[in-house]
């Protein structure tokens, strides 16, 4: 995966240093429905790691039949996922199913989590429709529906007094065991909350905590979208896109100076300027993923497994 352009955010590049076409196709698709660059980046994983497995056994994209798909399916479910971990800081992978002491959350262990398989599956099969429908790829997606979904009428005889059961849509689709609301105790909470290293991580934690936005929301936010008197912030809303202003807690704001007064005369100043920086130098606007290690060294200095939303 590459970075581009503001109109192509993301490309995925050939052995040879070219854009992979049927895939540049498809992000405009996923752009032109509103997708922010950062679905449109997940999405391409999903195909990297598709291309990557076509090229090793040797078959055009546009040739690949569901005996691929069914291979690729049943691979990705049982290898080993690659990580990049710094040579200082081993990171430590239970074994699959085995639960988290602190959390109870069972590991995936050293391969991919269900919820990727399952959103791999769906990317690559509107991949395949995408270009079925436009006449450039194959005319049978190598990922179908279920059968018992394509044959007939779907719910012909469902009864309307009864609810609807959840269903698996891809025949290549794993079914996920349903999750009770993710949380943090009160007193686990105050406990990583004391870990947290810097005024920066406390008031990213405490924004996330009062608000319930999600981190890339809040990560993504500019120095107008802060509004101290009125104990409100304006996130771009992942899926619709749209500004919309929430409600936090009146401590998030409090950390938040804290760290402004931190800051101030190191980072650049104005309306349009990130919130949230890097703590290093360089001194450069904070990612997700930068976010997200921070909270994965404060779980990992507590034993437990807890992620940002």
């Amino acid at each position: 995966m590459e970075t581009g352009n503001r109109y192509e955010p993301y490309r995925l590049i050939d052995p040879d240093g070219a854009a992979v076409e049927p895939v540049a196709v498809y992000f405009q698709e996923l752009l032109a429905a509103g997708k922010a660059p950062s679905t449109v980046r997940s999405y391409g994983m999903d195909l990297l790691r598709w291309w990557r497995f076509l090229r090793a056994v040797d078959v055009p994209w546009d040739r690949a039949t569901r005996r691929e798909a069914r291979d690729f399916s049943c691979w990705i479910q049982q290898t080993v996922k690659p990580r990049k971990v710094k040579a200082q800081e081993p990171r430590a992978v239970g074994e699959a199913g085995a639960a988290n002491p602190v959390t109870g959350k069972p590991s995936t262990g050293s391969g991919y989590a269900p919820a990727t398989v399952v959103h791999s599956e769906t990317v690559l099969r509107r991949f395949y429709d995408v270009h079925r429908d436009a006449g450039t790829g194959p005319l049978l997606n190598p990922f179908p529906l279920d059968l018992a979904r394509r044959s007939g009428r779907a719910h012909a005889h469902h009864n309307p007094m009864a609810g609807w059961k959840l269903e698996r849509v891809g025949r290549y689709r794993p079914s996920l065991p349903r999750r009770i609301p993710r949380s943090i105790p009160e007193a686990w909470f105050n406990k990583l909350f004391a870990a947290l290293p810097s005024n920066r991580d406390r008031a990213l934690v405490a924004f996330w905590i009062s608000t319930g936005v999600r981190a890339s929301e809040l990560i993504g936010m500019r120095q107008r979208d802060v509004d101290p008197g009125q104990q409100l912030i304006s996130v771009v809303r992942k899926g619709s896109r749209a500004v919309q202003q929430v409600p936090a807690s009146a401590d998030a704001f409090v950390w938040l100076r804290l760290y402004q007064q931190e800051v101030q005369g190191q980072v650049v100043r104005g309306r349009t300027q990130p919130v949230w920086w890097t703590r290093r130098d360089p001194i450069r606007p904070l990612t997700y993923h930068g976010a997200h290690r921070m909270f994965e060294r404060v779980n990992a200095s507590l034993g437990a497994d807890w992620t940002p939303s």
